[in-house]
């Protein structure tokens, strides 16, 4: 039994010391340093890449067998730990860290800018008619909602009815706004075609913001660097008793989490 516990950690040490590139491996934590801009800017980009959308059924099983031989301290020998990263990488890009199911392809972190981006250009053409409008933001709300959803927290489990009062309330808001403003664009008589054209280039904006609080209302997504599309973000944690009394009355745990951004 010792002979296997030293042999074991004997592959640990392998991994540790075969790769001078990369940081030591370190399971369930960031690859790059959180404690700068930049640390945290290579990791979010470490998230947000695309090719972990083209890994295959194979390379994941591999990835997570990896990882498990690592964490039983059963790692054959030449391991790397830039190997060690990539299979952390593409598990945590692909495999909800909860139910250990895979996400959607659409509503994965890695897939928010290519699926996304055909949104924003909807949200942003010219000229739209009512019913671009209101499809376009209805559609932006919709991603976000299913995006939050799949990368919801899983250890306590939410009404499902939390989730559509969530969404519900985002689409309305977005598609109110959104209307709204372009109706007031429209009335403006002081404005030039061209003027008017250049306000409704932004009118977007003001209404995807208040919205997101909306689709935010099923609960605070992960916050550990396994998680998406929040999760992944450089997040903090504080005590609700030092919140706004209005937000405290808002939830029933000890502590939250928020987003600090890059």
């Amino acid at each position: 039994m010792a002979d296997t516990a030293t042999t074991a950690s004997a592959a640990a040490a392998s991994a540790a010391n075969t790769s001078t590139d990369a940081p030591p491996f370190q399971l369930g934590k960031p690859r790059f340093q959180q404690t700068s801009f930049y640390g945290r800017f290579r990791h979010f980009l470490d998230i947000i890449d695309p090719r972990t959308l083209f890994v295959t059924e194979r390379r994941l099983r591999e990835a997570v067998q990896l990882l498990e031989d690592y964490k039983h301290g059963t790692l054959r020998p030449g391991v790397t730990n830039e190997q060690l990263w990539s299979a952390q990488k593409i598990k945590q890009a692909i495999l909800h860290p909860d139910t250990n199911e895979k996400i959607f392809m659409p509503f994965r972190m890695s897939g928010y800018i290519p699926f996304g981006t055909p949104i924003v250009v909807g949200l942003l053409l010219p000229n739209q008619t009512l019913a671009s409008t209101v499809f376009w933001q209805w559609l932006n709300q919709s991603h976000n909602a299913c995006v939050n959803y799949a990368n919801r927290n899983a250890t306590k489990p939410s009404p499902a009815s939390k989730f559509i009062q969530g969404y519900l309330g985002a689409v309305i808001s977005a598609v109110s706004i959104a209307v709204g403003l372009n109706v007031l664009v429209q009335k403006a008589n002081k404005f030039t075609p061209a003027t008017r054209l250049l306000v409704q280039r932004f009118v977007p904006f003001p209404a995807v913001g208040p919205a997101r609080d909306g689709a935010d209302a099923g609960g605070p997504p992960h916050a550990h660097p396994g998680a998406a599309p929040y999760r992944h973000v450089h997040a903090g944690e504080i005590e609700t008793s030092q919140l706004e009394p209005e937000i405290a009355r808002a939830t029933s745990s000890r502590t939250v989490v928020y987003n600090k951004g890059l």
